[in-house]
C-alpha cells in the first residue's frame, strides 16, 4: 500500500501523488518550443517531484530528447575552477547514466571526446555542448539543473551568460532547452545587481494544490483502503493549508497513519480538529523553515503583523526587498487585489504564535479576585463567550497604560495579541479547539472555537474608520450565514487618541452579532502630568 510522503521527492510507485496534468502539459510544451525555463518556488512545494514527473511523461511521449539532470546543492562553497571541474564530472556521469537508461552505449568517438574534455570556464562549457551535440544523431539535449541557487556566486554571471549566448545563437543548439529549478530568483542570484545576464528566461509558476487536487490525492488513499473522508474534512484541509503540498501531505499522514482511526471509520471533523491541533504545535521541517525564515530579519515581524492586522494591507511589490524575500520564503503571496496575503491560516497561526511573548505579564490580571476561566462555562457546560469577552474588555480597561509593557510586541498590535493569547489559554483549559479562519489573508483574524459540539466565531480587527467598521460587521454576518452559525463576535481595537468604547448587539434573521470597540491606551501618562 502506498503512503503520503513529506520527506523528499514523491515516487508514484510508493506514494500518493497529485498528477498536475495541466501544469505538466504546459511545462512539456515549453520544452518542445526550446524555451529556457526558470522554476523558482519555496522549499517543499514539490518542484523536484514535478519536473521528474514531467520528464518521465516527455520520455514516454517522444524519444527525441537526451536528458541531462544536474543538482547544484553541494556547489556553493567551490572556487570557480573547482565549480567547472565538478560540473564536468557530473555532466559526464549523467551522460553515461542517460545512455544506460536508454539501453544504449556511447560510441568510442564520444568516449574519447569525454576523456579528452576539461571544463575550466564558461567558454569551454559552450564549446563542450557544441561538440557534444554532434554525437547525438539529431536528438535534442534537455538540461535540467535542480537546486540552482547552490551555484557559487562568482560563477553566476558567466554561467548564465554562456547559456544566454547559446539560446540566442543561430549556430549553437545545445542545450536545446534548459530548466533551472531553485528557491532564489535569478535577480537574487545576480549579486552585482547589474542587468540580468539571463533576460531570455521563461518563468514557470508551480502553484499550490487546488481543492480538486487535494480531493484527487485523498481519493487515491480511499480507493486503496476503502477509508473515506467527509467532504467538510477535505474542504477544511485545503482551506487551512492553502494547498501547500507539504502541509497537505503532513495532514494526511497524521489522519491516516498516526491517529489510530479504524479503517472502517470515516475520517470526520473531530479527527481533523485533533490533527489540526497537532499541526499548530509540532516542529516539522516545513514549520522549522517558516519560523527560521521569518526570524532572519527584524523588519519581517512588523511587516507581517501589518499584513495580518490591517485590512487596507500592503501592496505586493517584488521591487521591495522585504516583500520579495517573504514571497521567496513562501510566507506571503499576491492577493487577487494585488495586496500581500499570508499564504495560509496555519502559517498565520504559527507566525502569531512565534511573535507572541511567552509571558505577557498579565496572566494574573485577566480576572477579578476569586474568578478564573472555568467560571465562564454555563451550567450546561457550554462556553459563555459573551461574558468571556465582556471580561476581556474590562481587563483592557483595568490595565490601562500598562498594556504598553507587553514585551517585544509593537504597540499597534498589542490588543489583538492579548486577545489571541487570552482565548487560546481559555480554550486549552476547557479542552476545546481553536483555529484561524482567514478569509482574505489579511486585515481580519477570524478565531473559530470548537467546544462540546458547538462552534464560536470571533473576528478581530484594528480600527480603520467607521466605514470599515460597519463593512466588517456585514462581512462577519455573511460569513456566519455561510457557516450556518447563529452567533458571532466582532472585536475592534481602537488606537485613536480619543477613542469611544462601544458594545452593541445586532440581529439579522436568526443570526446575532455582538460587537466591541475597545480603546487601547496610546502612551503612558507623562511624568510632568502625574505631578499635578
Amino acid at each position: 500500500m502506498r503512503y503520503f510522503e513529506t520527506r523528499g521527492p514523491v515516487n508514484p510507485q510508493k506514494n500518493y501523488v497529485v498528477s498536475r496534468s495541466e501544469e505538466t502539459a504546459d511545462f512539456i510544451e515549453r520544452i518542445k518550443n526550446g524555451r529556457y525555463i526558470v522554476l523558482f518556488a519555496p522549499r517543499q512545494t514539490g518542484k523536484t517531484t514535478f519536473f521528474k514527473s514531467a520528464l518521465n511523461t516527455l520520455a514516454t511521449e517522444t524519444p527525441d530528447y537526451f536528458f541531462i539532470q544536474l543538482n547544484f546543492d553541494t556547489y556553493a562553497d567551490l572556487s570557480l575552477s573547482d565549480f567547472y571541474g565538478s560540473l564536468y564530472e557530473d555532466l559526464r556521469e549523467e551522460i553515461e547514466n542517460t545512455f544506460q537508461r536508454q539501453d544504449n552505449v556511447p560510441s568510442k568517438a564520444l568516449k574519447n571526446f569525454l576523456d579528452d574534455t576539461k571544463l575550466t570556464n564558461p567558454f569551454s562549457m559552450r564549446r563542450f555542448f557544441n561538440k557534444f551535440e554532434r554525437f547525438l544523431k539529431n536528438r535534442k539535449v534537455l538540461l535540467i539543473i535542480d537546486e540552482f541557487d547552490g551555484i557559487p556566486r562568482d560563477a553566476v554571471s558567466g554561467f548564465l551568460n554562456a547559456l544566454r549566448h547559446i539560446y540566442l545563437s543561430d549556430e549553437l543548439h545545445c542545450p536545446y532547452s534548459v530548466g533551472i529549478v531553485g528557491v532564489k530568483s535569478i535577480a537574487q542570484l545576480n549579486y552585482d545587481r547589474s542587468i540580468s545576464p539571463f533576460n531570455i528566461q521563461d518563468d514557470f509558476s508551480l502553484p499550490n494544490f487546488t481543492l480538486e487536487q487535494v480531493h484527487e490525492l485523498l481519493s487515491q488513499y480511499t480507493e486503496e483502503t476503502g477509508q473515506t473522508f467527509t467532504p467538510k474534512v477535505i474542504e477544511m484541509l485545503h482551506r487551512q493549508t492553502g494547498g501547500q503540498p507539504f502541509l497537505v501531505n503532513r495532514f494526511a499522514q497524521i489522519l491516516t497513519e498516526e491517529s489510530d482511526i479504524p479503517k472502517t471509520e470515516t475520517i470526520r471533523m473531530e479527527h481533523f480538529l485533533t490533527a489540526h491541533a497537532q499541526m499548530l504545535e509540532e516542529q516539522n521541517t516545513n514549520i522549522t523553515h517558516l519560523l527560521t525564515n521569518i526570524r532572519r530579519n527584524p523588519n519581517f515581524k512588523r511587516i507581517l503583523m501589518k499584513i495580518i492586522s490591517y485590512e487596507r494591507g500592503m501592496k505586493f511589490s517584488l521591487d521591495n526587498q522585504i516583500i520579495n524575500e517573504l514571497a521567496i520564503y513562501g510566507v506571503i503571496v499576491r492577493g487577487t487585489d494585488g495586496m500581500c496575503e499570508v499564504i495560509n491560516p496555519i502559517y498565520q497561526h504559527r507566525i502569531m504564535q512565534a511573535f507572541s511573548p511567552l509571558i505577557n505579564g498579565f496572566e494574573h490580571d485577566y480576572f477579578l479576585e476569586d474568578t478564573d476561566f472555568e467560571d465562564y462555562l454555563t451550567p450546561s457546560g457550554y462556553i459563555d463567550l459573551e461574558r468571556l469577552l465582556d471580561n476581556f474588555r474590562d481587563f483592557i480597561s483595568r490595565v490601562g497604560f500598562r498594556i504598553l509593557q507587553v514585551p517585544d510586541t509593537p504597540q499597534e498590535f498589542v490588543g489583538q495579541d492579548l486577545l489571541y493569547t487570552y482565548l487560546d489559554q481559555f480554550v486549552r483549559i476547557v479542552r476545546g479547539a481553536m483555529y484561524l479562519e482567514v478569509q482574505t489573508g489579511r486585515g481580519r483574524i477570524d478565531l473559530v472555537i470548537f467546544h462540546s459540539g458547538r462552534k464560536y466565531i470571533v473576528e478581530t480587527k484594528i480600527w480603520e474608520g467607521e466605514k470599515r467598521y460597519q463593512a466588517g460587521k456585514q462581512q462577519l454576518m455573511a460569513y456566519l450565514k455561510l457557516e450556518q452559525a447563529v452567533e458571532g463576535y466582532y472585536v475592534v481595537f481602537d488606537h485613536r487618541e480619543n477613542p469611544t468604547p462601544l458594545v452593541e448587539s445586532e440581529t439579522e434573521g436568526n443570526v446575532r452579532i455582538r460587537s466591541y470597540v475597545i480603546p487601547v491606551v496610546q502612551e503612558r501618562p507623562s511624568s510632568a502630568t502625574s505631578k499635578y
